[in-house]
């Protein structure tokens, strides 16, 4: 297989969209806490792109192998298995090899920190395969949204910072006799969870706004996603919502102290996430406006990111 045909296959550029909430985690455990383990970020690195890549070309091959339409720029140019004729035995061999590279890091992961870690680990990559395997894969109903916003962006910023404080009992497991004790630091839970509230909105933005450019094809290849069930203006209207919602957030973040006030400044950032929004309202297609919700994610999560990196600056001169 030729490189261009394999990242195509796994949507190459696609994969920011997992490496921007690992990045977020990460700079928040260095600000937040004071921490930083390059081995564990390594290994969640490597096991998280590779699963990525995983998720992404089983999504593709199986959409080439269900689809009712077999015309057209979604099939006959997005999909890489049909552009490059690629044959199903070498997309399988691709797909398992990718899979076993991500377990393996995983498990070296697990080995390094603890039960949580192997626990959040197993829970992921279930999702991640049942959203395209199986009788009814997550990618063809109307919870594509929620579990890629939730699973991507806040279970991956949650285990970016989880790897680099594992031993300080945020979340524990312990058996104690009979008995198994699930213990939680509530606060910093709920703190972690709003601060990947911009990352959860944008990456499920990006799902909303390829399901709302892709409406006619997927009734035709039987995928009945969120906008089919509630509709082209709601879906976009729930577009626009989610970001304002990403705003309202940073601004509570800042209120309670859980992020410096420097990072107020991200909020200059609406004024191009606006003009994306408006722009996607008028036209949606794959080929022409889809790119506006993730140039919105980038942005946004972009922001949020370079101002606490900035903060961070003293304790990473400290760390390292």
């Amino acid at each position: 297989m030729r490189i261009d045909s394999f990242l195509k296959l796994v949507e190459i550029k696609t994969k920011i969209a997992s490496m921007v909430p690992l990045m977020l985690g990460t700079v928040y455990a260095i600000y937040r806490f004071n921490v930083f383990n390059a081995k564990n970020f390594l290994l969640v690195f490597i096991s998280l792109l590779c699963f990525d890549m995983v998720t992404t070309a089983l999504n593709n091959y199986f959409d080439y192998k269900r689809a009712a339409k077999k015309e057209g720029y979604n099939y006959e140019q997005h999909n890489a298995i049909v552009r490059d004729k690629l044959g199903e035995p070498r997309v399988i061999t691709v797909i398992l090899l990718l899979l076993g590279i991500a377990v393996l890091f995983g498990v070296l992961l697990y080995i390094n920190t603890n039960i949580i870690v192997l626990l959040v680990g197993i829970m992921s990559f279930g999702v991640g395969i049942a959203y395209s395997f199986g009788p009814l894969p997550i990618s063809r109903m109307p919870l594509g949204e929620v579990f890629s916003g939730f699973f991507m962006g806040f279970v991956i910023t949650f285990l970016a910072v989880f790897v680099h404080i594992y031993d300080r009992d945020i979340v524990s497991l312990t058996l104690e006799g009979q008995l198994l004790f699930l213990r939680l630091n509530i606060v910093e839970v709920l703190f972690i969870l709003a601060f990947s509230i911009p990352a959860v909105c944008g990456i499920a933005n990006i799902m909303l706004a390829n399901n709302i450019c892709d409406i006619e094809d997927d009734m035709e290849n039987r995928r009945y996603t969120l906008p089919i069930y509630i509709g082209k203006e709601k879906a976009l209207w729930l577009f626009e919502a989610l970001y304002y919602i990403t705003f309202v957030d940073i601004i509570l973040l800042c209120v309670f102290r859980v992020i410096p006030f420097i990072s107020l400044l991200a909020l200059i950032v609406l004024i191009p996430v606006k003009k994306n929004i408006n722009l996607f309202r008028k036209k949606q297609t794959k080929k022409d406006t889809f790119e506006f919700a993730v140039k919105n994610f980038l942005t946004i999560c972009g922001a949020q990111l370079v101002l606490l990196l900035v903060s961070s600056i003293s304790s990473l001169i400290n760390l390292f």
